[in-house]
């Protein structure tokens, strides 16, 4: 009964187009739909290129290992390009991590492009079916550049809800929408949102490879060493600790179920290690995706505890249906995605609301026999099948990219229109350019529009001059700027304004930047007494919250602050939403690096005061201002 191969008897795909596929994760990351169907696209005779990650936020520190490990992969290729299997070429383009600003946008577009389009020549790859993960602006701009014959847009996360720095990628999805041939979503909730802009939206939550996971279940393989002599029954997960795992309530359960091993197999990707505490909680790591089924096999039940967010609201978890493919009973959260299941399937799922519930379910899964339900879980699990997903979701792009093939003109009427079309495009790019670039770099009009950054009071005497430095400053360089400021504040502490220096930078170069500002304060004549250091600030808020901490505790009311003459308006307007009570006199450098020009502006000079009329529109957004 539990042989129910996916191999016989379906449909294969009838043309063996090129693909190109604009990924959400990278191709090394956990083994995802992504994958699984460029993959599977590939050994069914399909050319693809699958190209990694473009980003959907601008990165952070925690971000620094994923791009050492971009620049290792783009090194491993030629020119980023690498190939990983038959038919299968892997894309790790190295490009500026902005992904909102217009310039970047330009910038990448234009270096994305010009790589695509090189590496399709030379791979003689034909005009392509384009699969997106990603509605980036980027990706949006580049699809057209490409000249697909079908674009699909393969809808499988609200990204505006996984983080702060992807709100703003709406607008752009919300675009793709209407501009995609296809639209494929994976939850109730997605396809809601996707119909209100497109007519041709197609649910396919993420399924399992069915096969794999048969040959694993059926085989007289060994449990995998970790698992062997685990004290009671194993409940295990599988997949990425990250912000969307509620450790709270793992941990909870672990504690009010002392006799059974909880493993959980998959990379940690949040800070630190919470379960460090409990015994019976077991972290492996992550494992090659070919293993997994080995682990689950040796699951007596298998959990999916995901918190409930406007995020995970739209989460159809992959790892569910590799559960029932294995034959393992499933207790999960309360999930919408989850109850439509069951609302499908029959309640195979068991959800729970809260710990209480969570123990009981799995206490009520471990008292039951380990066959009861194992054929029906294993035949769900084969209802849901990726080879059956993709043969279906292939049938649709191939109704699309012949429609619009038997719709073409004559080659005649078409190349005169491609060529009009092209030559007005030329032109009116190189007015726009020369008109842009003429107003930016050969006239006043980037110092005009810098003008209302400025503010400079009259120095008076003070309990405190406070210097924010950090980052790269007016110069453009790492370090460049802080020199300037403390020149500036030694000068005015020499001129006996006030009795004290604060220095603020939480930034890191070669060296902690605000120790160095210390040294060059005491090596023009500051005694270190008079110095006082906060070097754990990261941002322009944390620089004010930091240092009226400082004031508050040593009583101090009325500061000069010193900073760079672009950064003054936006550290006013949060002291005065932020501490009202201080008295904050702005002392800005006198003579900036930064503020030295001719007529026009450098590319840095431009950049740093975008970011800081950016920066000003995001703190009113956040409500600091």
């Amino acid at each position: 009964m539990e042989n129910l191969s996916d191999s016989m008897n379906e449909p294969t795909v009838p043309r063996k187009r090129d693909i190109i596929c604009f990924s959400s994760i990278d191709w090394q990351f956990i083994w995802q739909g992504h994958q699984e169907i460029m993959s599977t696209l590939a050994a069914n005779g399909h050319r693809v290129l699958f190209v990694e990650n473009t980003g959907v936020r601008a990165p952070s520190i925690r971000d620094l290992p994923r791009v050492r490990q971009r620049i290792v992969n783009w090194w491993r290729g030629t020119k980023g390009f690498r190939r990983e299997g038959d038919n299968l070429s892997v894309y790790s383009p190295l490009l500026l991590p902005f992904p909102y600003s217009s310039i970047v946008l330009r910038l990448n577009r234009v270096l994305f492009v010009r790589a695509l389009r090189r590496w399709m020549r030379a791979a003689n790859f034909g005009r392509p079916i384009v699969w997106t993960f990603l509605p980036t602006p980027l990706v949006r701009e580049v699809i057209p550049r490409l000249d697909p014959l079908v674009s699909v847009y393969y809808c499988i996360d609200d990204f505006a809800s996984s983080s702060s720095g992807a709100r703003r990628i709406v607008a752009s999805e919300e675009q793709l929408f209407r501009e995609a041939d296809l639209v494929f979503v994976t939850s109730e909730k997605l396809r809601e949102r996707a119909t209100k802009f497109s007519g041709q939206v197609h649910l396919f939550p993420f399924g399992v490879s069915f096969k794999k996971f048969e040959q694993a279940r059926l085989a007289s393989v060994p449990l995998p060493e970790e698992l062997v002599g685990l004290p009671g029954p194993v409940v295990g997960y599988v997949g990425g600790i990250h912000q969307w795992v509620d450790v709270e309530l793992l941990s909870e359960t672990a504690r009010g179920m002392p006799g059974v091993s909880f493993v959980l197999v998959g990379p940690m990707q949040i800070d630190g290690d919470p379960f460090v505490d409990l015994p019976n909680v077991h972290v492996l790591g992550k494992r090659p995706h070919d293993e997994i089924p080995r682990y689950i096999k040796g699951f007596r039940a298998a959990i999916i505890p995901y918190t409930l967010s406007d995020y995970t609201a739209n989460v159809y978890p992959t790892k569910l249906n590799e559960y029932l493919a294995m034959g393992v009973p499933v207790v999960t959260t309360d999930l919408p995605e989850i109850r439509r299941f069951n609302a499908e399937h029959g309640p195979h799922v068991l959800i729970a609301k809260g710990t209480d519930q969570f123990v009981a379910a799995l206490r009520s899964v471990l008292d039951r026999p380990p066959e009861e339900g194992r054929t029906q879980r294993i035949a769900i699990a084969h209802k849901n099948s990726w080879n059956s997903r993709i043969v279906t979701m292939s049938a649709l792009v191939e109704q699309v990219a012949e429609s619009k093939l038997g719709e073409r003109e004559a080659w005649e009427i078409r190349l005169r229109r491609i060529y009009r079309r092209a030559r007005g495009r030329v032109a009116a790019f190189v007015v726009t350019l020369a008109v842009v670039y003429g107003a930016l770099f050969e006239t006043s009009l980037p110092w005009m529009l810098a003008e209302p950054l400025r503010m400079r009071g009259v120095p008076g005497p003070a309990d405190a001059i406070v210097v924010f430095a950090g980052g790269v400053g007016e110069s453009g360089q790492a370090g460049g700027g802080y020199q300037e400021r403390v020149l500036t504040a030694v000068e005015l502490y020499h001129e006996g304004f006030a009795p004290r220096l604060i220095l603020v930078s939480g930034y890191v170069f070669a060296f902690r930047e605000a120790e160095v500002m210390r040294d060059l304060a005491v090596s023009l004549g500051v005694p270190p007494t008079a110095i006082v250091l906060e070097a754990n600030a990261g941002s322009t808020i944390d620089y004010v919250r930091h240092t009226h901490d400082i004031l508050n505790e040593e009583e101090w009311h009325r500061i000069l602050l010193v900073s760079s003459p672009y950064h003054m308006r936006r550290a006013m307007l949060v002291w005065a939403t932020q501490a009202p009570e201080v008295e904050v006199v702005p002392t800005p450098v006198s003579e900036s690096q930064f503020y030295a020009h001719g007529r026009g502006a450098s590319l840095t000079q431009l950049q740093g005061l975008v970011r800081e009329y950016l920066a000003i529109g995001y703190y009113r957004f956040r409500g600091w201002l």
